[in-house]
């Protein structure tokens, strides 16, 4: 499973084109899962400050920083890809996360 969490307010233009670009990815890459956290709750405001967030959506994979402010799918894509390889090296080399 990977997952990505956009955090993001509500209106924001750029967070839909992010999910939309998400959702695209997940007929290539059906392990994804999509978590939004609203960035104005407790949980959202913890992790804006932790991440140090300055724009939205902050971006999240496998719950740690990736991009704020945007992504591109190639940017999105590439890091699934990696994410993939490392799981298949952790797998071969029997270590079980």
């Amino acid at each position: 499973m990977i997952k990505i969490t956009l955090i993001r307010p509500d209106g924001c233009g750029h967070c839909v084109a992010v999910k939309k670009i998400i959702e695209k990815l997940k007929a290539d890459y059906p392990e994804i899962t999509l978590e939004e956290i609203d960035m104005l709750s407790p949980e959202g405001m913890a992790l804006v400050q932790k991440h140090h967030i300055l724009s939205s959506p902050g971006i999240l994979v496998n719950d740690d920083f990736f991009s704020m402010g945007g992504g591109k799918e190639t940017e999105l894509r590439n890091k699934l890809e990696e994410l993939k390889g490392s799981e298949k090296i952790k797998v071969e080399n029997g270590i079980i996360k």
